[in-house]
């Protein structure tokens, strides 16, 4: 049986050395690879999409990498991941730079903002730290087969100050109290995406790459 081939977005931003490591070790039989051409992108079995830094760097880098129509090919029928910003990108804008995503999904990337997230506290309530970082449990709000082995409300590393907030409901698969309660996964069809870092996430985040890489759709 030939190896899965699973390509990792090269557009230069995102950790990607980091998933790199983590899909390798959650599956050291497959064949994990860094994909910066069309070339590379196109003879993948699967893709994962990582992302790190200001959403409108990310979409320009995607851009010019010439790599942001394979990308929208392989997300037709090809299963793909998204990872921390590479979720964000999956939607139609965000609130950062005002910057146009790649519109797969239907909804908008917003910033943790409000009194919860004030820097001036008030009488009642403590205010909370953007970005939000650090380890939060999640809620399991619906069954996938990237979820099976996880327990619900286990703990995952974040790091945003951004979230997605889909118009779709039916879209959200995963959810994290911080300040109030929002999307943290998504998944429809061939495409599941995280905010959060399952590479920095110990076990239950190697367990959710190893899920990816034996996911039957």
């Amino acid at each position: 049986m030939a190896k899965k081939s699973i390509a990792i977005v090269d557009y230069g931003m995102g950790n990607i050395h980091s998933v790199e490591r983590a899909l390798r070790y959650a599956a050291p039989e497959a064949n994990v690879y860094l994909a910066n051409t069309v070339a590379l992108l196109d003879k993948a079995d699967r893709v994962v999409l990582p992302g790190q830094g200001a959403m409108r760097d990310c979409m320009q880098n995607l851009e010019k990498s010439g790599l942001k129509d394979a990308l929208l090919k392989a997300a037709q029928t090809k299963p793909l991941l998204g990872v921390c910003v590479g979720e964000q990108m999956l939607f139609e804008q965000s609130q950062e730079g005002d910057a146009q995503c790649l519109g797969l999904f239907k909804g908008q990337v917003k910033r943790f903002e409000g009194a919860l997230f004030s820097t001036t506290p008030d009488s009642e309530k403590i205010p909370l730290k953007v970005p939000h970082m650090g380890w939060s449990q999640v809620k399991q709000e619906k069954t996938h087969p990237i979820w099976d082995g996880i327990p619900d409300n286990s703990y995952f590393y974040f790091v945003h100050s951004y979230y997605v907030a889909p118009s779709e409901t039916d879209l959200t698969v995963g959810s994290t109290l911080y300040g109030h309660r929002f999307t943290c996964a998504v998944a429809k069809d061939n495409i599941f995406a995280a905010q959060f870092h399952p590479e920095k996430s110990a076990e239950q985040g190697l367990r959710l790459y190893r899920n990816f890489v034996e996911w039957g759709i």
